[in-house]
């Protein structure tokens, strides 16, 4: 574990955007690389490079996962990424993804993975892995988790309900999914893993049934993500916890010090000096620039970017939380307002050094 390498870079005063992305869609022919790992390993290599920080981070897909699953259980036609389960998959199912964990992945999964292994070889970088959370996954492969979820916090069972049993199955499935990808980016070299859980929000779970004492949110996140956190303590690999959602900050709280991430990233919509209240000392907090507007100059004008800059900055200062001044998230690539977004990251990275 790295805890003293990520609190010393928050020292040091590192800012840094999660812009593998933007850098991946500067070469000649960017699907072309998604599905090249050399290449991708060194598209990471080159991110971190150009934005002079040591962490190489692997590009925020989140679709992987899902069709690597889908894939393992015969769902390979179609879009994947749209695909739902119409009712609970039969519990057979589970244990067939189960015993499927070491099976060869798809091109692009096994890109994403040789990725991370060609920083971990080939560079003097520290090479981040990248997956989506299995709470987040879930909701991929439910029509309606909202629905679901609010059945369950309701207090009804697997048992009770069709909806809640199609949730815990799909979580179940999701989980597994994102261990088997986990295991192979530590197994290719990751140092530290980002973890990305944007629906373990108020938007799929409702703050009302958790303050009411309903176990929804230990239940459907807590407990599988400390599940996935032991298996990185246990291989040595750091949790970078990645949540832009929207929060409580109970929910921040929790993720803090119940799965003691070596970070927590978290999105524009939070007061990162306020939350530094909730979380102890070892936890660094890591954002959250408003870069999701960065592709407008109405909305988020270049003076504007750098106010909020300077503003987190002396706030997180005062508050005297180890902090990186980050973005919120990844910087997606936009092809009508690239340069406009690569110039915002720049101010952002630059503006008021001392």
């Amino acid at each position: 574990m790295q805890n003293s390498f990520f609190l010393e870079l928050a020292r040091s005063g590192l800012r840094m955007p999660v812009a593998t992305d933007l850098i991946l869609h500067e070469q000649p022919d960017p699907e072309a690389v998604t599905v090249d790992g050399l290449r991708l390993g060194k598209v990471m290599a080159a991110a971190a490079r150009r934005y002079q920080t040591p962490l190489a981070l692997s590009l925020m897909d989140l679709r992987l996962e899902k069709r690597d699953l889908l894939r393992s259980i015969g769902i390979d036609g179609g879009d994947p990424d749209t695909f739902h389960f119409d009712e609970a998959p039969p519990r057979g199912l589970i244990e067939q993804v189960a015993s499927q964990q070491s099976a060869p992945f798809a091109q692009r999964n096994q890109a994403h993975i040789d990725a991370v292994r060609y920083v971990a070889q080939h560079t003097d970088l520290f090479p981040v892995g990248m997956a989506i959370g299995p709470f987040s996954l879930a909701t991929k492969l439910m029509r309606d988790p909202i629905t679901a979820i609010a059945m369950a916090g309701t207090g009804l069972g697997p048992e009770d309900d069709p909806d809640v049993l199609l949730a815990h199955r799909a979580l179940a499935l999701s989980e597994l999914a994102v261990a088997r990808s986990l295991r192979a980016q530590i197994e290719a070299g990751a140092r530290a893993i980002m973890l990305c859980e944007p629906a373990a929000s108020k938007v799929y779970l409702s703050p009302k049934q958790i303050e009411a004492g309903s176990d929804i949110f230990e239940r459907f996140v807590i407990q599988p993500n400390l599940r996935i956190r032991r298996h990185l303590n246990e291989a040595g690999v750091d949790l970078i916890f990645h949540n832009c959602g929207e929060l409580t900050n109970f929910m921040v709280a929790e993720f803090a010090n119940r799965l003691m991430p070596s970070m927590l990233s978290l999105g524009g919509s939070r007061r990162l000096w306020q939350d530094a209240t909730l979380l102890p000392g070892s936890v660094v907090l890591f954002g959250n620039l408003p870069t999701k507007s960065f592709y407008s100059d109405d909305v988020m004008p270049d003076e504007i970017v750098e106010s909020l800059t300077l503003e987190l900055v002396a706030r997180m200062h005062e508050a005297g939380h180890p902090h990186i001044l980050a973005s919120e998230c990844d910087v997606l690539y936009v092809p009508e307002a690239a340069q406009r977004i690569r110039r915002k990251v720049d101010r952002m990275l630059s503006c008021r050094r001392h």
